[in-house]
């Protein structure tokens, strides 16, 4: 009995450290992923905020809790299995679906640049896309459906960055992999939103702190900062959020067109890149990095203004119709 126990317990053992291997190879695989994927993430995080702007203080943090779950529900119910099954039975179609959503962004976001340079065109093309909410509750409705649907398209690039990014293996391992990236960046970016949204509650609260001592003063100091501050910060969170979708969404279209377009295309961008990068040599990647940006940015701003009369003229009244009938 006892050289049977002995013998068991060594099984045990010796699964455990199969499964702690196995774990580890899972976190680290997700934490490389994860930072290939750095990018899209910042983009997400700086596009939420714009979201919850103008709501009550006390609708804040359940807005941001229901576009969360909604982000949670992509990833790991939509997302994760179309990201598996696509990579194993069709893969060329990956990039062609990117670029769609990849669209979509440009289209967000030459949106709200039309808005700040033609605000009255821009209400008039909104007006005409959806009839206008008759309460704040379908405000908030309109607003969280809209910040679930751009998340989709910045969780679709996570994620399929992410797939690539791992090693040939199980498939098992993969949907592990990405349950974990797709929960930790979740998590991640959507806590930070909330402390964002939050901050000037924060510094109101500091700003009322009553102690006479110097800490007190300076504790007072840093509430009356974050008030005043804010604003600013969130309207240049806002700015960084629209350029963000305008250019992850070039890049993502740009990726296409190297792929499938002409191959000069991808030789004068990354002629481009290495121009910038030999100019300053000491800040190479740095400059390498900004050109690359602003093509992106460039090709997005297109993409987006050539969208905007698609969805206007022809894509919304198709989609009118439909639901018409």
């Amino acid at each position: 009995m006892s050289v049977g126990l002995i013998g068991l317990l060594d099984e045990i053992a010796a699964i455990a450290k199969v499964a702690a291997a196995s774990l580890d190879d899972v976190a680290s695989q997700a934490a490389k992923a994860g930072v290939k994927a750095a990018g899209v993430v910042i983009d997400d995080a700086a596009v939420t905020p714009n979201y919850v702007i103008g709501f009550a203080a006390k609708r804040e943090l359940p807005i941001v809790g229901k576009i969360a779950v909604g982000s949670l529900r992509n990833k790991l119910l939509i997302l994760l299995p179309a990201a598996l099954l696509l990579g194993y039975f069709l893969p060329s179609a990956v990039t062609p679906l990117l670029m769609l959503g990849g669209a979509f962004l440009c289209y967000e976001g030459a949106e709200k640049v039309l808005e700040a340079v033609m605000p009255h065109h821009a209400h008039e093309h909104e007006a005409q896309l959806q009839p206008i909410a008759l309460n704040a509750q379908s405000v908030e409705d309109e607003k969280v459906a809209s910040a679930i649907k751009t998340d989709f398209i910045l969780s679709a690039e996570i994620m399929a960055i992410t797939l690539a990014a791992l090693p040939a293996g199980s498939i098992w391992t993969q949907a592990l992999v990405l349950a974990v990236v797709g929960f930790c960046i979740t998590a991640g970016v959507y806590g930070l939103v909330a402390l964002i949204v939050k901050a000037d509650d924060a510094g109101l609260s500091l700003a009322r702190y009553d102690g006479a001592s110097i800490v007190g003063a300076a504790i007072r100091g840093l509430g009356r900062g974050l008030v005043r501050g804010m604003p600013g910060f969130l309207t240049a969170l806002s700015t960084v959020g629209t350029a963000a979708m305008i250019w992850v969404g070039g890049g993502i279209i740009l990726h296409g067109i190297e792929k499938y377009g002409p191959p000069a295309i991808g030789h004068m961008v990354h002629a481009a890149t290495e121009a910038a990068a030999h100019l300053l040599p000491s800040v190479a990647g740095i400059m390498a990095w900004s050109v690359g940006a602003a093509i992106s940015g460039v090709v997005g701003l297109l993409v987006g203004a050539l969208a905007i009369p698609v969805v206007q003229y022809a894509l919304s009244p198709a989609w009118k119709r439909f639901r018409r009938s």
